[in-house]
């Protein structure tokens, strides 16, 4: 992969975590998304993990201290549920590295519908463990499950249409201008 397709790639994550900044409603943010194109154009496994992780990392900082300064004590590294968060994203990874070995629409249609759900599985489980709201038992999962249900919709509209954004950009990008391509060397 060449330079100018790697800051590209960057800079649409980039773009794409920051756009959690404008106001939009619960849930409809561009994460499950961002996982599966780091997924899909990073050749290198740890940068698809470690540059979407960062690009969400560094836009919760931004948000949980100049928008929700309110709900906390001070400057703020990370949030209860961070380890939900960010264990999901890694889920969503993984899923877009085995998914996405070839884009099509269908692959990024049902990349963006999983990686809804591992969200959707993962943070309100973590929400369950975390929250006192919940008592630990089986019927506190379920009541929090439940109780989650009316997000689900924004979690998943937001993963498709950030992904048609990211992945319908990115492939006009390379239709476009050629160069983006990654170079096939051929053995002998």
């Amino acid at each position: 992969m060449n330079k100018k397709a790697i800051y590209i790639i960057i800079g649409f994550i980039v773009f794409a975590a920051l756009s959690r900044l404008l106001p939009h409603a619960y849930n409809f943010t561009p994460i499950g998304a961002i996982a599966l194109f780091g997924a899909a154009y990073f050749s290198d496994k740890k940068w698809a993990l470690i540059i979407p992780l960062t690009a969400i990392w560094i836009s919760d900082l931004l948000l949980n201290n100049l928008v929700y300064t309110a709900y906390y004590d001070g400057f703020t590294w990370f949030t209860g549920g961070a380890l939900y968060l960010y264990g999901s994203i890694a889920m969503i990874v993984i899923l877009g590295y085995y998914l996405l070995k070839k884009i099509t629409i269908g692959r990024v249609l049902g990349g963006a519908v999983g990686a809804s759900v591992i969200f959707y599985i993962v943070s309100n489980f973590g929400v369950w463990v975390a929250s006192p709201m919940y008592p630990l038992t089986l019927e506190g999962l379920i009541a929090c499950y439940v109780a989650a249900i009316p997000f689900f919709h924004n979690t998943l509209a937001g993963n498709v249409i950030y992904s048609a954004v990211l992945f319908g950009g990115y492939e006009y990008m390379k239709y476009r201008y050629p160069a983006l391509e990654p170079i096939q060397i051929e053995s002998r």
